[in-house]
């Protein structure tokens, strides 16, 4: 069934198709950036550099002319290098100090004497055989400094919690079209231009200035292809929306494999998002959004667009709804306080009664635990041993198979039904790996796939479940705003796995409680599966109603069911003609 959604999505929703794949695409720069700093920021082995050339140099037992033949050697943060220099003085060079010996009468490495300790006034050394320079590298974030490089994910993350919620809003007022417009071509922009900045403040302002367009280009287009693409095809298109995410990162481990010097990588990875942005222009905005704003013209232009290319010869009038709309809107005026039919709409909306309150609450939680998880598995792949490049591509790869599965669990068991299960798995494996032996690296790197494979499920779901909660007049700012939950999440993720330093299994224990009470707490949402997407704030409250509520009190659903014909002429008519 699920993949007859997608065959029937190809052949029936020609122009919706084409609209889906040019907006997803750009979300392979999305998980490009987001997790470029991965190989951007690594922190290669190091010493402090010394005044004066090298004549030999001493590690343990071993010897060399320079200390680039040392480094092969180097296994620990503890040991230090031994240096004589050409005017006879002899130096222990350790990571953040230095000091000379006062004695220098032969080159060993144990030295009982007086000892003079200086700072690492003349920089540092760093091993580039893997890395010929980074982030770290190019200005010294080692050391005292070394917290300026931790801020680094963390920042941009920030930037990725504003620019949520900030181009989420503006999405409900300007339509979704200006802002992708303007969110693609300011990635390009911001991504070439972390490349050529002058020092550190400088490159996390252009990132945290890439981190806000880069969230708003995500959380915009989750809602723009879900208000285009028909209700049998909605899963598979949304959650694989995702999939192309998990591209970006693959090519984040294909890019940083090849590329070894940061600013060149950084050029590299920016030119991903060049394609659409020459054709980004010619996308239409969304139906839904048009009549939302009773601009009923512009919406009959897109519709009869639509109708040419899926080769429609009688398309959907939008006369033929307007009456119902206003019907609509002005029973919702005198049934009930709140208006939906206003302009403006702001946060509060979000929590307008008691049913969209919990609601909200409860969404929130799962998109920060789904971020919380997702970043914590990703960040840590690096540091599960082998081959880090390899490592952050399977990390990408095992998201591709669990959007498929969780694509047809959905459309099987619906949205609540395979969210509930799959969050209580994230946290079982979380208390899985805490009793696998440390020397056991490949089941270890085994279970955290399965972990982020889980969490993945979880993570990708939500956006599309949060989408079908809320009707919309509020739909881009309740995505935009639990996405905000989510960055929340993804600042709090790199702290989290600091945290290894107190406890080992200090993040795994925290995703574990958080997945856990998650879970338990979506028994209380509603089930969307094969509904339409409701239009007005009544209906949405509705909707988490029992059969008995609702006959005592109708909404106005003719609003949310008239606009799904949008969606779903392009079958209806193509079935009839044929």
């Amino acid at each position: 069934e699920g993949f007859s959604s997608v065959k029937c999505f190809l052949s029936l929703y020609r122009f919706q198709a084409c609209v889906y794949f040019a907006s997803v695409f750009q979300a392979m720069s999305c998980g490009i950036h987001y997790l470029a700093s991965v190989f951007m920021a690594v922190t290669p082995n190091f010493v402090c550099g010394f005044p004066g050339n090298v004549s030999s140099v001493l590690f343990h037992n071993s010897s060399a002319s320079s200390i680039e033949d040392i480094w092969t050697l180097w296994t620990s943060t503890e040991n230090y290098i031994v240096v004589q220099l050409e005017n006879g003085e002899i130096w222990e060079l350790d990571q953040c100090s230095r000091s000379k010996r006062e004695v220098s009468l032969d080159l060993t490495y144990e030295y009982k004497g007086n000892k003079s300790v200086f700072p690492c006034s003349d920089g540092f050394l760093y091993d580039d055989t893997k890395w010929k320079s980074t982030v770290v590298t190019q200005w010294d974030l080692v050391c005292d400094r070394e917290w300026l490089a931790k801020l680094i994910q963390p920042t941009f993350m920030l930037g990725v919690l504003i620019g949520a919620v900030i181009f989420g809003d503006i999405a409900d007022r300007l339509g979704r079209q200006r802002v992708i417009w303007f969110t693609s071509a300011a990635q390009f922009v911001f991504g070439i231009a972390v490349a050529f900045t002058f020092d550190y403040y400088s490159f996390v302002i252009v990132r945290f200035l890439l981190a806000m367009v880069s969230s708003g280009y995500l959380v915009v287009a989750f809602v723009y292809v879900t208000e285009f693409v028909g209700i049998k095809a909605r899963t598979w298109a949304s959650m694989h929306v995702h999939a192309f995410f998990a591209m970006g990162i693959m090519i984040v481990a294909l890019v940083g494999f090849l590329v070894r010097t940061w600013w060149v990588y950084q050029i590299f990875l920016s030119i991903a998002t060049l394609p659409f942005v020459l054709c980004c222009w010619m996308l239409p905005e969304t139906p839904f959004w048009l009549l939302s704003e009773e601009r009923y013209e512009d919406a009959q232009k897109v519709i009869d667009t639509m109708a040419r290319w899926n080769k429609v010869s009688t398309p959907c009038k939008v006369s033929e709804l307007c009456s119902v709309q206003k019907d609509d809107l002005a029973s919702d005026r005198t049934d009930d306080d709140e208006t939906s039919s206003a302009k403006k709409h702001n946060i509060l909306d979000l929590f307008c009664n008691w049913q969209i309150a919990t609601r909200t609450i409860t969404v929130w939680l799962i998109w920060f635990t789904g971020s919380l998880g997702y970043y914590v598995f990703s960040l840590s792949s690096v540091s599960l041993g082998g081959n880090e490049y390899l490592n952050l591509f399977l990390i990408g790869a095992v998201e591709l198979p669990c959007y498929i599965i969780a694509c047809v669990a959905m459309d099987k068991l619906g949205r609540r039904n395979t969210l509930i299960p799959f969050l209580i798995l994230s946290a079982l494996i979380c208390v899985l790996i805490m009793f696998i032996p440390q020397d056991f690296n490949t089941l270890i790197v085994l279970a955290n796939m399965a972990g982020k494979f889980s969490i993945g499920v979880a993570f990708g779901l939500i956006y599309l479940y949060t989408a079908e909660l809320y009707p919309t007049i509020v739909r881009s700012l309740a995505v935009g705003s639990g996405s905000m939950m989510c960055r929340v999440g993804s600042v709090v993720a790199p702290f989290c796995v600091y945290l290894r330093s107190v406890w080992i299994f200090m993040p795994l224990l925290l995703v574990g409680i958080m997945a856990l009470l998650s879970g338990i707490l979506t028994i209380m949402l509603p089930e969307t599966l094969g509904k339409p997407l409701t239009n007005t704030l009544v209906e949405a409250t509705e909707m988490g109603r029992n059969k008995k509520s609702c006959s005592e009190k109708t909404p106005p659903a003719h609003s949310g069911a008239e606009l799904e014909k949008i969606e779903m002429f392009g079958q209806e008519r193509v079935s009839t003609d044929k």
